[in-house]
């Protein structure tokens, strides 16, 4: 990466400068996290470069802190990570980097303050419907704007009716062919000087092969696709921002094999499955769950062929996860509270307070 980095180009606005007010008073300096590794992150800034030392809050790839520079010969420090506008936040996994906007959410936010989320789904060996859907949940809660990219189209033996199937499956979205190695269906997919994206997708999708297409040069290492199979093989180990040569930001991710869905997920999953909606309007009954109900509009449109059936299953799959990542955080809560007056009620009989 280059030194010298201008904050308009890194995505800089008015309404970033006003977050970092309280901060710049203090002589501290703005910058944009572009990797984090442990217990350090490399943040770029109008000085360059930085690697930044951070302690108990956890920056993300994308976030805007506010860096403390040291005395000459000590490390600068992450002084505040500032508010994030956009979160792609993924459920069921373990501890990792604040959650959500605001850092109460469970999960594990994989990348911030991003405007367009780009879903890489290769056409070859398969399209898999189903992960572009939990994918496309994903990105509508972050409050960004998803687009599905089929990848490695030079591959696909019928492309005009893949394309059909992923945009009936991706309602609000915009769906792209992409050919890295032919250098084809790439201008839909560059951004503007300060425009950020995240590409999302499985192992092998050509994630690291598109950035580098985008980039115009080898910024990230690619593999061949395995001759056995023809899947593409796992490259990136982390997430990392990258500003592109002409304008724009990628942030690329490693494979995603498990992609959980969040506690909030029920507005990502009501735009991801909007035809599903829309259709739900006409059922007999306001609480219809399409499934056996009399009268569902729903079930209708299946049996008559207006909606796939895969997508409604994929639909209850979905929402059942959606209702059960709830259930669980209900019970966190639960417990959390209990111990809360549990230590309370012992404070109290220890120092008597209880006693009149």
């Amino acid at each position: 990466m280059a030194s010298g980095f201008t904050l308009p180009g890194l995505g800089w606005d008015g309404g970033r400068a006003a977050d970092f007010t309280a901060h710049s008073d203090s002589g501290r300096l703005a910058g944009r996290v572009a990797r984090v590794d442990k217990s350090a992150c490399t943040v770029l800034t109008e000085q360059g470069e930085l690697r930044v030392e951070y302690g108990d809050e956890v920056p993300c790839v994308g976030d805007w802190v506010a860096v403390r520079l040291g005395a000459p010969g000590t490390d600068p420090r992450l002084d505040a990570v500032l508010p994030r506008r956009t979160a792609i936040v993924r459920g069921g996994v373990g501890r990792g980097s604040r959650s959500g906007l605001s850092g109460d959410s469970s999960g594990h936010v994989l990348a911030a303050n991003v405007d367009v989320v780009y879903i890489a789904e290769p056409a070859a060996p398969e399209c898999d419907l189903g992960r572009i859907e939990r994918l496309l949940a994903l990105a509508w809660e972050s409050g960004a704007q998803p687009v599905v990219l089929i990848t490695k189209a030079d591959l696909a033996t019928a492309l005009p009716e893949l394309l059909d199937a992923v945009t009936a499956a991706a309602p609000g979205a915009d769906v792209h062919p992409v050919s890295s190695l032919e250098g084809t269906g790439l201008e839909p997919v560059r951004l503007p000087a300060g425009r950020t994206a995240v590409l999302l997708g499985p192992s092998g999708a050509g994630k690291s092969t598109l950035v580098n297409a985008l980039a115009g040069a080898p910024v990230m290492d690619t593999q061949q696709v395995r001759a056995a199979d023809g899947r593409g093989r796992h490259t990136t180990t982390h997430r990392e921002l990258h500003v592109l040569d002409g304008g724009g930001l990628v942030i690329d991710t490693p494979g995603l094999r498990r992609i959980g869905l969040t506690d909030d997920a029920a507005e990502g999953l009501a735009q991801t499955f909007a035809d599903i909606e829309e259709l739900a309007a006409d059922c007999r009954f306001a609480d219809c769950a399409h499934d056996a109900e009399p009268g569902c509009a729903v079930l209708a449109a299946v049996e008559s062929g207006d909606l796939p059936e895969r997508r409604l299953v994929s639909w209850h799959k979905l929402r059942r996860e959606a209702a059960w990542m709830a259930g669980r955080g209900d019970a966190r809560l639960r417990a959390e509270q209990t111990r809360k007056w549990k230590v309370i009620h012992k404070e109290m009989r220890r120092t008597g307070r209880n006693r009149p």
